[in-house]
Protein backbone atom coordinates (compact mmCIF):
# COMPACT_ATOMS: atom_id res chain seq x y z
CA UNK A 1 0.00 0.00 0.00
CA UNK A 2 2.90 2.35 0.81
CA UNK A 3 4.37 1.77 -2.68
CA UNK A 4 1.05 2.63 -4.32
CA UNK A 5 0.72 5.81 -2.27
CA UNK A 6 4.31 6.73 -3.23
CA UNK A 7 3.47 6.14 -6.91
CA UNK A 8 0.33 8.26 -6.68
CA UNK A 9 1.97 11.15 -4.81
CA UNK A 10 5.09 11.16 -7.00
CA UNK A 11 3.09 11.27 -10.21
CA UNK A 12 0.58 13.74 -8.75
CA UNK A 13 3.46 16.06 -7.86
CA UNK A 14 4.87 15.74 -11.38
CA UNK A 15 1.45 16.22 -12.93
CA UNK A 16 0.82 19.29 -10.82
CA UNK A 17 4.17 20.94 -11.38
CA UNK A 18 4.72 20.32 -15.07
CA UNK A 19 3.60 22.86 -17.62
CA UNK A 20 3.80 22.21 -21.35
CA UNK A 21 2.67 18.59 -21.71
CA UNK A 22 4.47 15.28 -21.84
CA UNK A 23 7.69 16.60 -23.37
CA UNK A 24 8.03 19.18 -20.61
CA UNK A 25 7.59 16.38 -18.08
CA UNK A 26 10.60 14.49 -19.44
CA UNK A 27 13.24 16.23 -17.27
CA UNK A 28 11.11 15.78 -14.15
CA UNK A 29 10.44 12.13 -15.00
CA UNK A 30 14.14 11.56 -15.57
CA UNK A 31 15.04 13.15 -12.23
CA UNK A 32 12.28 11.52 -10.15
CA UNK A 33 11.79 8.13 -11.80
CA UNK A 34 15.36 7.36 -12.84
CA UNK A 35 17.60 9.21 -10.40
CA UNK A 36 15.56 9.54 -7.19
CA UNK A 37 13.19 6.57 -7.10
CA UNK A 38 15.15 4.23 -9.40
CA UNK A 39 11.86 2.90 -10.80
CA UNK A 40 13.37 2.79 -14.31
CA UNK A 41 16.66 3.30 -16.13
CA UNK A 42 17.29 6.05 -18.67
CA UNK A 43 16.95 3.44 -21.41
CA UNK A 44 13.63 2.19 -20.05
CA UNK A 45 12.33 5.75 -19.75
CA UNK A 46 13.26 6.41 -23.38
CA UNK A 47 11.54 3.15 -24.39
CA UNK A 48 8.40 4.11 -22.45
CA UNK A 49 8.44 7.54 -24.10
CA UNK A 50 8.83 6.01 -27.55
CA UNK A 51 5.99 3.57 -26.95
CA UNK A 52 3.92 6.35 -25.39
CA UNK A 53 4.45 8.38 -28.56
CA UNK A 54 3.12 5.51 -30.70
CA UNK A 55 0.10 4.60 -28.60
CA UNK A 56 -3.15 6.53 -28.29
CA UNK A 57 -3.30 9.02 -25.48
CA UNK A 58 -1.07 11.52 -23.78
CA UNK A 59 2.64 10.65 -23.60
CA UNK A 60 2.96 11.58 -19.92
CA UNK A 61 -0.07 9.49 -18.99
CA UNK A 62 1.14 6.51 -21.02
CA UNK A 63 4.59 6.77 -19.48
CA UNK A 64 3.15 6.94 -15.95
CA UNK A 65 1.07 3.86 -16.73
CA UNK A 66 4.12 1.93 -17.96
CA UNK A 67 6.24 2.90 -14.95
CA UNK A 68 3.45 2.14 -12.46
CA UNK A 69 2.81 -1.24 -14.12
CA UNK A 70 6.49 -2.13 -14.11
CA UNK A 71 6.80 -1.46 -10.40
CA UNK A 72 3.42 -2.54 -8.95
CA UNK A 73 1.56 -4.39 -11.69
CA UNK A 74 -1.79 -3.37 -13.13
CA UNK A 75 -2.87 -1.61 -9.93
CA UNK A 76 0.38 0.36 -10.00
CA UNK A 77 -0.31 1.42 -13.56
CA UNK A 78 -3.78 2.62 -12.62
CA UNK A 79 -2.55 4.45 -9.50
CA UNK A 80 0.32 6.20 -11.35
CA UNK A 81 -2.05 7.19 -14.14
CA UNK A 82 -4.58 8.60 -11.68
CA UNK A 83 -1.78 10.43 -9.91
CA UNK A 84 -0.48 12.13 -13.04
CA UNK A 85 -3.92 13.24 -14.27
CA UNK A 86 -5.52 14.22 -10.94
CA UNK A 87 -3.82 17.65 -10.58
CA UNK A 88 -4.58 18.51 -14.20
CA UNK A 89 -8.26 17.67 -13.85
CA UNK A 90 -8.51 19.86 -10.75
CA UNK A 91 -6.53 22.75 -12.28
CA UNK A 92 -8.30 22.63 -15.64
CA UNK A 93 -11.66 22.69 -13.92
CA UNK A 94 -10.68 25.77 -11.91
CA UNK A 95 -8.99 27.53 -14.83
CA UNK A 96 -11.91 26.82 -17.17
CA UNK A 97 -14.21 28.59 -14.75
CA UNK A 98 -12.09 31.77 -14.80
CA UNK A 99 -9.92 31.80 -17.97
CA UNK A 100 -12.21 33.97 -20.04
CA UNK A 101 -11.93 36.67 -17.37
CA UNK A 102 -8.10 36.75 -17.42
CA UNK A 103 -6.83 35.43 -20.78
CA UNK A 104 -6.73 38.88 -22.38
CA UNK A 105 -4.73 40.51 -19.59
CA UNK A 106 -1.26 41.52 -20.75
CA UNK A 107 0.36 40.21 -17.57
CA UNK A 108 -1.17 36.75 -18.14
CA UNK A 109 0.00 36.70 -21.77
CA UNK A 110 3.48 37.84 -20.71
CA UNK A 111 3.64 35.14 -18.04
CA UNK A 112 2.78 32.46 -20.59
CA UNK A 113 5.44 33.82 -22.95
CA UNK A 114 8.05 33.33 -20.22
CA UNK A 115 6.69 29.91 -19.27
CA UNK A 116 6.92 28.70 -22.90
CA UNK A 117 10.61 29.70 -23.07
CA UNK A 118 11.31 27.91 -19.79
CA UNK A 119 9.49 24.78 -20.96
CA UNK A 120 11.53 24.79 -24.17
CA UNK A 121 14.81 24.97 -22.22
CA UNK A 122 13.73 22.16 -19.87
CA UNK A 123 12.80 19.95 -22.81
CA UNK A 124 16.09 20.71 -24.58
CA UNK A 125 18.08 19.91 -21.43
CA UNK A 126 16.27 16.56 -21.04
CA UNK A 127 16.75 15.72 -24.71
CA UNK A 128 20.49 16.39 -24.49
CA UNK A 129 20.84 14.38 -21.28
CA UNK A 130 18.86 11.40 -22.60
CA UNK A 131 20.48 11.72 -26.03
CA UNK A 132 23.83 10.95 -24.44
CA UNK A 133 22.52 7.53 -23.42
CA UNK A 134 20.67 6.90 -26.68
CA UNK A 135 23.28 7.85 -29.28
CA UNK A 136 26.00 5.34 -28.42
CA UNK A 137 27.79 4.54 -31.66
CA UNK A 138 27.98 5.26 -35.39
CA UNK A 139 24.78 3.33 -36.12
CA UNK A 140 22.69 5.20 -33.57
CA UNK A 141 24.26 8.53 -34.60
CA UNK A 142 23.34 7.84 -38.23
CA UNK A 143 19.82 6.87 -37.20
CA UNK A 144 19.55 10.04 -35.09
CA UNK A 145 20.57 12.23 -38.04
CA UNK A 146 18.19 10.43 -40.43
CA UNK A 147 15.22 10.75 -38.07
CA UNK A 148 16.06 14.37 -37.22
CA UNK A 149 16.23 15.49 -40.84
CA UNK A 150 13.40 13.18 -41.91
CA UNK A 151 11.10 14.69 -39.30
CA UNK A 152 12.02 18.19 -40.44
CA UNK A 153 11.46 17.40 -44.13
CA UNK A 154 8.45 15.07 -44.05
CA UNK A 155 5.17 15.89 -42.34
CA UNK A 156 4.25 12.38 -41.19
CA UNK A 157 3.14 10.90 -37.91
CA UNK A 158 5.90 10.36 -35.32
CA UNK A 159 4.68 6.76 -35.16
CA UNK A 160 6.14 6.21 -38.65
CA UNK A 161 9.55 7.42 -37.49
CA UNK A 162 9.45 5.30 -34.33
CA UNK A 163 8.49 2.17 -36.31
CA UNK A 164 11.10 2.80 -39.00
CA UNK A 165 13.78 3.52 -36.38
CA UNK A 166 12.86 0.30 -34.58
CA UNK A 167 13.11 -1.67 -37.83
CA UNK A 168 16.47 -0.02 -38.61
CA UNK A 169 17.73 -0.91 -35.13
CA UNK A 170 16.79 -4.56 -35.68
CA UNK A 171 18.33 -4.63 -39.16
CA UNK A 172 21.51 -2.95 -37.95
CA UNK A 173 21.94 -5.53 -35.19
CA UNK A 174 21.26 -8.43 -37.55
CA UNK A 175 23.71 -7.00 -40.07
CA UNK A 176 26.37 -6.33 -37.43
CA UNK A 177 25.98 -9.83 -35.95
CA UNK A 178 26.36 -11.45 -39.38
CA UNK A 179 29.35 -9.22 -40.13
CA UNK A 180 30.90 -10.11 -36.77
CA UNK A 181 30.26 -13.83 -37.31
CA UNK A 182 31.96 -13.75 -40.71
CA UNK A 183 35.23 -12.47 -39.25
Amino acid sequence: MKELLDLFLTFARMGGLTFGGGYAMLPILQKEVVENKKWATNEELMDYYAIGQCTPGIIAVNTATFIGSKNCGVIGGIVATLGVVFPSVVMITIIAAFISNFAELKIVQDAFTGIRVCVFVLILKAVIKLGKTSVKDAVTLCLFVLVLFGSMIFDVSPVIFVLLAGACGILAQVFLQKGGAAK
